[in-house]
């Protein structure tokens, strides 16, 4: 199978964790990283108010699912460990996960950070796929892939798939299937649903979803703002695992956004073997997205 190259560190050169980058391959990661930091700043911003805090941007919800913290957009200092006890301070404060996200080269000194402060902290390879990169992945025989809209008969029973595919983390087969995902569609708030459809409705979140005769079996969405998307979500119903199902997802969810005038999609690996499915498809690591949350 192949091996994902592990991305260089590269961090803006003004930035006081850096020395200067001069090849025209690390300005290149650079200015990609850019877009995906300014993407993932605004990203947010059509579901959460985003409030300042230190060296961090807090996003409060106003849907039905909570959201992180990261660093402010352009931050050029160094952070502490005391910068981030003081933001999970004012989490709790507010009731809030005590959660971080952000993008290891372009904030390196967040994670040593979050570690002294407390908080679990994961890495997760961080990939890109430009357009015309894309290598079409077809679903398998008898498997239908198509793009969900907000009114889709199948929109909530697709959606908890997504529930039940994170529910048993992992790549390995196992025995959920159709029951699980009807269980979680029908315990679904009405409230969630028509909070997923508005968004589904206003092209803020582009679904699709594979199907097999007893319904759907795959799911996955992209979020496009601009020139950039992120594809989040991928879940496949354990039952149904280890076919290519959900490269197929993946594979439809990026033409739609080629269709729609996006030119970088990217996404944050599970792990480094999910990265290696993702890599038949085009994409390509460029780094690492970090993580940190309460041990």
């Amino acid at each position: 199978m192949e091996e994902v190259t592990p991305a260089p560190a590269v961090v803006p050169p003004d930035h006081p964790d850096r020395a200067e980058c001069t090849t025209a391959q690390s300005r290149g990661t650079i200015a990609v990283l850019d877009w995906i930091e300014t993407y993932l700043d605004a990203v947010p911003r059509s579901a959460a108010d985003a409030e300042p805090a230190g060296p961090f941007t807090l996003f409060r919800p106003r849907g039905p699912w909570p959201y992180y913290a990261r660093p402010r957009l352009g931050l050029k200092q160094l952070i502490t460990s005391d910068d981030v006890r003081r933001l999970r301070s004012h989490q709790r404060e507010l009731g809030l996960p005590e959660t971080i996200e952000w993008v290891v080269e372009t904030t390196p000194s967040l994670g040593d950070a979050a570690s002294d402060a407390g908080l679990k902290v994961v890495e997760y390879p961080l990939m890109v796929l430009e357009r015309g990169s894309l290598i079409t992945v077809e679903p398998p025989e008898g498997i239908a892939v198509r793009l969900l809209t907000h009114d889709d008969p199948e929109f909530v029973r697709a959606h908890a798939v997504a529930a039940v595919g994170f529910g048993a983390s992992g790549t390995a087969i196992g025995l959920e299937g159709g029951a699980e995902r009807n269980a979680k569609a029908a315990s679904t708030p009405d409230a969630t649903v028509e909070f997923m459809q508005g968004r589904a409705r206003d092209g803020l979140s582009i679904s699709a979803a594979a199907f097999d005769g007893g319904g759907p079996i795959s799911v996955g969405t992209h979020q496009p703002v601009g020139a950039v998307t992120e594809v989040v979500g991928v879940a496949t119903l354990p039952a149904a695992r280890r076919r290519g199902i959900g490269a197929a997802v993946t594979s439809a969810l990026v033409e739609d956004a080629f269709v729609r005038g996006v030119t970088t999609v990217f996404l944050s690996a599970g792990s480094d073997g999910v990265a290696r499915v993702y890599a038949r498809l085009g994409f390509r690591r460029i780094g690492s997205a970090g993580a940190a949350e309460p041990s």
